[in-house]
């Protein structure tokens, strides 16, 4: 039991999500125990058991399903086959009993990663940090990246080898603000060529600087090229100027999507008709 706890926390630390399953109720025969635990993660592994067998095979299933949802559920199963309960699933075995599996989605609320550790990321990780996200912030310099605070890890590398290299979570948060316009270029193009989906990519710049972007991107992608979840000028229109404003902007934008929200003034919507790259 020890190493499903410890695995929780390590999985935590590496922003590894995992799906927690308990077995909270039985009546008549089981195969499994109140209080029995199967840990799954998101790379496949598994810890413990609730059973073995067809209850097991259905709920690891399950909590795979949990993993695109990141809710909790709540399941009963009949273990007789041929037989009908209602509000109960029938389950391919002999047993005769009732089982109650409680399923807790283990992860961050959302995953967010902050290309570039200057004081725009600072401010907003200052933000975000008080909500469950989890933050990667990445930089190629050093004394930068060194000094930086609030995320929950911290990687010294150029930006789009990062991209290379690691994965990025699917319907993630993406903020691209490094030193260098032409770093930004290489991280937006990296997700498209990699035909990524973030839930939201965002890049701090200037409408100039932007309308040299999509014209660029127009020329290398295409015309068709997918940018609904792109947002450039970054942030909703609230006004402001300093890194913290920018951060309150950026992060308002950020809830905003993250719960669907819909109706705020978003910088991006100061582009003018021949800019507007998210519209169909």
């Amino acid at each position: 039991m020890n190493n499903i706890y410890e695995t929780i926390i390590s999985f935590k630390k590496q922003g590894k999500d995992a799906v927690l399953i308990t077995a909270v109720d039985k009546t008549g025969e089981g195969p499994v125990d109140v209080g029995k635990k199967l840990l799954v993660g998101e790379d496949g592994s598994m810890i413990g058991t609730v059973g073995g067998g067809s209850l097991e095979y259905h709920a690891v299933d399950k909590a795979k399903r949990l993993f695109k949802t990141r809710e909790n559920a709540l399941e009963r199963y009949l273990l007789n086959e041929g037989k009908v309960t209602p509000n109960v699933k029938t389950l391919p075995m002999v047993c005769g009993g009732v089982v109650t599996l409680f399923y807790e989605f283990i992860g961050a609320k959302e995953y967010v990663y902050l290309f570039g550790a200057g004081h725009v990321s600072q401010a907003l990780a200052n933000v975000l940090k008080t909500m469950d996200f989890h933050l990667t912030v990445i930089d190629d310099r050093e004394a930068v990246i060194e000094k930086f605070q609030g995320a929950n890890r911290k990687v010294q590398q150029s930006f789009a080898d990062f991209i290379d290299q690691e994965p990025i979570k699917e319907n993630s948060f993406i903020v691209v603000c490094t030193p260098n316009h032409q770093y930004d270029y290489h991280v937006i193009n990296k997700v498209l060529e990699r035909e990524l989906q973030p839930k939201y990519m965002g890049m701090l710049c200037s409408l100039k600087k932007l309308r040299e972007y999509i014209d660029k991107t127009y020329e290398t992608f295409g015309t068709d090229v997918d940018l609904k979840n792109f947002y450039s000028p970054i942030g909703l229109d609230i006004g402001g100027g300093s890194p913290e404003e920018i951060a309150i902007s950026i992060s308002a934008e950020m809830l905003a999507i993250a719960h669907g929200k819909s109706g705020h003034s978003h910088m991006r919507e100061q582009a003018d008709d021949k800019h507007r790259y998210w519209e169909d």
